[in-house]
Formats: C-alpha cells, sequence, structure tokens
C-alpha cells in the first residue's frame, strides 16, 4: 500500500484519488502485458507505476514543467 502524502503534496483528495485510480489500472496493464510477453511494454507500465506512487508519497510533484 502506498503511503500517506505530507500534508499539502497532493492538492485535493480527488488528485489523491485519481492517483490511486491509475495505479490500479496499471497495474491491470502490467498483467495483460506480462500475458503477452510483452516485455518493453511492462517495463514502461512498470516504471508508470512506480512514478504515481512516489506522487502518492510526496516524493514527486504532479508537474515536472511549469506551464
Amino acid at each position: 500500500m502506498a503511503v500517506r502524502p505530507t500534508a499539502g503534496s497532493l492538492q485535493s483528495a480527488r488528485t489523491e484519488q485519481n492517483i490511486t485510480y491509475i495505479m490500479q489500472k496499471l497495474s491491470e496493464l502490467r498483467t495483460v502485458a506480462d500475458s503477452e510477453n510483452a516485455d518493453m511494454l511492462c517495463y514502461l507500465i512498470e516504471m508508470a507505476y512506480i512514478e504515481a506512487g512516489d506522487v502518492l508519497a510526496g516524493q514527486r510533484p504532479l508537474r515536472t514543467v511549469e506551464r
């Protein structure tokens, strides 16, 4: 289970829910990609999953570039 974000690291409960949902879907996609022996897709999906976990943990910002 993901570590809870620090105060102010995520802008809202909705954002936290959305990132959690993304992680769930990525996990499902990883299973499908693995069943097809799609190694590169597995790797990329795992990287996205880790990134989402880092966002939830407050270790990474949602954006890396200012708009």
